[in-house]
């Protein structure tokens, strides 16, 4: 079997226009997992599958299931984690993650899907989070249009950021959660849950 880098998925996510985390972001997401001895991690938004195998990568101890709407997407992100010898540790569902019931409970819960429907995603999925768990939320700054965006003219973005900024206004009204926000990568959230 091919010997694939994370150097060659983050190449591929580049020229095939993949959103993927940008670099220090999900190096700040790795330190964050491994600082607290995060073990049991739920994914919205598999993409290529970088994120889970990053994430898998900080510990041997680590599993990640992670959910993938897009077919393509899917097949991609099962090969690539076959690649790096993470199938046993990492379960990837096909299937739109507001139609998928999990059972689990997980450390830490990662939303980086379609961005209209975070708050969907965090309530959908807050009973899948362990007390003192965390949901880590990317794409809040959205490529600094939340916070200005009259960089432009298009009225899907213009309604996509106001979304986000909804998303912003929920995590900080959420009484059960403690949100701290951080401007590192494209804009990420740590909201802890409270007992």
């Amino acid at each position: 079997m091919v010997q694939l880098r994370i150097e060659d998925l983050e190449e591929y996510a580049i020229v095939n226009n993949i959103p993927i985390m940008q670099k220090d972001g999900i190096e700040f997401l790795t330190q964050y997992i491994k600082e607290n001895n995060i073990k049991n991690i739920l994914e919205i938004g598999t993409a290529i599958g970088y994120s889970a195998i990053k994430m898998a990568r900080v510990s041997n101890d680590i599993k990640v299931t992670t959910i993938e709407r897009d077919l393509e997407r899917y097949n991609l992100a099962i090969k690539n984690i076959e690649k790096f010898n993470l199938s046993d540790r990492i379960s990837v569902i096909y299937k739109d993650a507001l139609d998928v019931d999990v059972e689990s409970k997980y450390d830490l819960i990662f939303i980086d899907a379609a961005k209209g429907q975070y708050i969907k995603f965090f309530e959908k999925f807050d009973k899948n989070l362990n007390l003192n768990g965390t949901i880590v939320s990317d794409n809040l700054s959205f490529h600094g249009l939340v916070l200005d965006d009259s960089k432009t003219n298009n009225r899907n973005t213009k309604q996509l950021v106001r979304k986000i900024r909804n998303y912003i206004e929920f995590l900080k009204e959420n009484k059960n959660y403690k949100t701290t926000f951080y401007t590192i990568g494209d804009g990420v959230s740590i909201s802890i849950k409270l007992k």
